[in-house]
């Protein structure tokens, strides 16, 4: 299975912050933001990532990660010249010859998971054939985003965007995966009166096949859409509060390679060299003894 990363252009609800620099680069606490999204992939283990990303952001990103070759991994660059919905990831994906016929999970750029049992989910999903595999989270106010009705044995009944009056209280967050028709599935998706190809369209498709899955992601799990002031800075005061008392890094990369075992404690030490002055560094090479 291969991985898709849409980080798209800096967007206006961070504005000014983003006005100078990529919204994926500014970090969450102690990383930049691309880190946390790569390492739910990773936690699915999926070392192939395609990162998407507009023409000025996807220099900063190759500078930033490079090959991958350093964490036994692999990431390929894509230009998005104008966004056009989620869906569109795909086509791009196409276009280049990343994906033939081939699963693949898509998760957005400024979104962030923390939880017990998550790396679990995510390779469930990930070993699914058949069909697609969403997620559903509980919140407050589903009005905000698309909503997905289930039932108790996670069969998806419906699919809305921003309802009015929703049918439950699971959203969905920006985390998907995929079989194999998903490029075919994805040419057909036409634009919508927004004049974008909507996700929710091609998740529909699955739907309408009786092939569509949804995880809910309980109480311990923790989802943060970053994409605001506010939301930014939740989920740095968050990532803070989980590495101060438990002593454990989130979405730290290297760490995750290392006991993916896609790097060896050597490769490791290597890595952890040019941090050797800093918490990170340190973190990096106790992850050894």
């Amino acid at each position: 299975m291969k991985g898709i990363i849409l980080a798209g252009g800096s967007g206006t609800r961070l504005y000014p912050v983003t006005k100078a620099i990529s919204k994926q680069i500014i970090p969450i606490y102690d990383k930049p933001m691309i880190y946390y999204p790569i390492s739910v992939l990773m936690l699915a283990e999926i070392k192939e990532i395609l990162i998407i990303s507009t023409i000025d952001d996807i220099k900063i990103f190759e500078k930033l990660l490079g090959t991958g070759k350093d964490l036994g991994m692999k990431f390929t660059y894509a230009i998005q010249n104008k966004p056009e919905g989620l869906a569109q990831a795909f086509h791009i994906a196409d276009d280049i010859g990343y994906i033939r016929n081939e699963p693949c999970a898509l998760i957005l750029g400024d979104n962030v998971f923390y939880g017990h049992g998550f790396t679990g989910m995510l390779k469930e999903a990930a070993k699914r054939t058949k069909g697609a595999t969403i997620f559903g989270y509980y919140v407050k106010h589903p009005s905000l985003f698309g909503v997905v009705e289930f039932d108790e044995l996670g069969k998806v009944l419906s699919l809305e965007e921003k309802p009015k009056n929703p049918k439950s209280n699971f959203a969905i967050p920006g985390l998907y995966f995929y079989d194999a028709s998903v490029i075919e599935k994805s040419r057909k998706v036409k634009p919508s009166e927004r004049g974008e190809l909507e996700i929710t369209t091609l998740n529909e498709m699955y739907l309408k096949e009786g092939h569509l899955n949804v995880i809910s992601l309980g109480r311990g799990m923790a989802w943060l859409d970053t994409g605001t002031n506010d939301g930014l800075l939740e989920a740095s005061n968050f990532v803070k509060t989980i590495q101060s008392r438990q002593g454990i890094m989130v979405s730290c990369l290297e760490e995750i390679a290392y006991k993916n075992n896609w790097i060896s404690s050597e490769e490791l030490k290597e890595l952890a060299k040019p941090l050797i002055k800093s918490e990170y560094g340190k973190y990096l090479l106790e992850l050894i003894k």
